[in-house]
């Protein structure tokens, strides 16, 4: 069975008059993205995400300089472009993951290809459960949707949304094909639980920790404070790690990409979970410079520079009980 979702008291708060506003703007959204074929759907969040890209100057800024500092080859104009792109797609993310929540599993899996799914299978094989990772790349969210319709259901790692109605949506969203969400408290107890009992879990890997179970690896030749749960767990259980990727086709579908187990080091190296780390996020570097559009670039994922509080997130905000631990969020 699937592991149980873990609310925090945090989402027991009553909504406020913002919280309302951005439940009825999305819901707004699920309304009319229903209604919509895939290609009206894909051009809608391109008009969002563009928007966003025009009125937006913080978050501009701030994926211009990582960009800058990531391909210091690319000339201005570069960047912009992929700056630029990467804002279009992050609006068709939303408008894709939200007319998915409107359709069956049947829908779903017409619009997906998998590629390299038997390395799931024979994780699996081993009998002691299935890591996914990935990061901010894609359509990650999509992926947790039809792996639970392909293969098995999944229990993802994330962090409660500050705004509780729109935290139920998504929680409702994440479990709609059978998957479980698991949230910070209790979470290494549910996801040795899930393992045991050979499942799989989700986790994002690019997220800044600032806790101090964080170890700072290479992402673009900087460095990089990352979650070490998911070394910590693979070393601890012997899971093996798949990276997991969702790159867009056309025609409006989706590709779902598996790749080889990441080899762990030698058991007698002393500094394994933070070389285990450095191999993950190698993997999801690769794709990350194959498809730049498809990162999260406004997010300050390298806090090495001066803090711009001014720079809030993308998406509704998660919850500031939950700290980030590079949970799926």
């Amino acid at each position: 069975m699937p592991v149980t979702s873990g609310h925090t008291a945090l989402t027991d708060k009553p909504p406020s008059f913002r919280h309302r506003v951005e439940y009825l703007a999305v819901v707004s959204v699920v309304a009319g993205v229903r209604l919509l074929p895939m290609w009206a759907v894909l051009g809608l969040g391109s008009i969002i995400g563009r928007a966003f890209y025009t009125i937006d100057a913080a978050h501009r800024r701030l994926a211009m300089r990582n960009l800058q500092a990531a391909f210091p080859l690319r000339s201005g104009a570069e960047c912009r472009a992929i700056s630029r792109g990467m804002f279009a797609h992050f609006g068709r993310l939303l408008t894709v993951f939200l007319k998915f929540s409107t359709m069956s599993p049947e829908q779903m899996l017409a619009r997906v290809t998998f590629d390299g799914e038997e390395r799931v299978r024979a994780a699996h094989a081993l009998g002691k459960g299935a890591l996914l990772f990935t990061g901010h790349f894609g359509f990650w969210e999509i992926n947790a949707l039809v792996h639970a319709v392909a293969l098995w259901p999944v229990s993802v790692l994330a962090r409660p949304l500050d705004n509780p109605l729109l935290h139920q949506l998504l929680e409702s969203t994440r479990m709609k094909t059978g998957n479980s969400v698991i949230y910070r408290r209790g979470a290494i107890r549910r996801v040795l639980r899930a393992l045991d009992s050979n499942e799989a879990v989700a986790v994002l890997i690019d997220q800044h920790i600032q806790t101090a179970d964080a170890v700072y690896v290479d992402f673009f030749n900087r460095p990089a404070a990352t979650t070490s749960a998911l070394a910590a767990l693979a070393l601890r259980t012997g899971a093996p790690v798949v990276p997991v990727f969702a790159l867009p086709l056309p025609g409006g579908r989706f590709r779902m990409v598996y790749e080889h187990a990441v080899d762990p080091p030698a058991a007698d190296d002393p500094d394994a979970i933070r070389e285990f780390t450095q191999r993950c996020t190698d993997v999801l570097e690769m794709y990350v410079r194959r498809y730049p559009e498809l990162w999260l670039w406004m997010h300050r994922r390298w806090r090495d520079e001066a803090r711009d509080d001014s720079v809030g997130g993308m998406f509704p905000a998660a919850s500031s009980e939950e700290p980030n631990q590079g949970l799926h969020g």
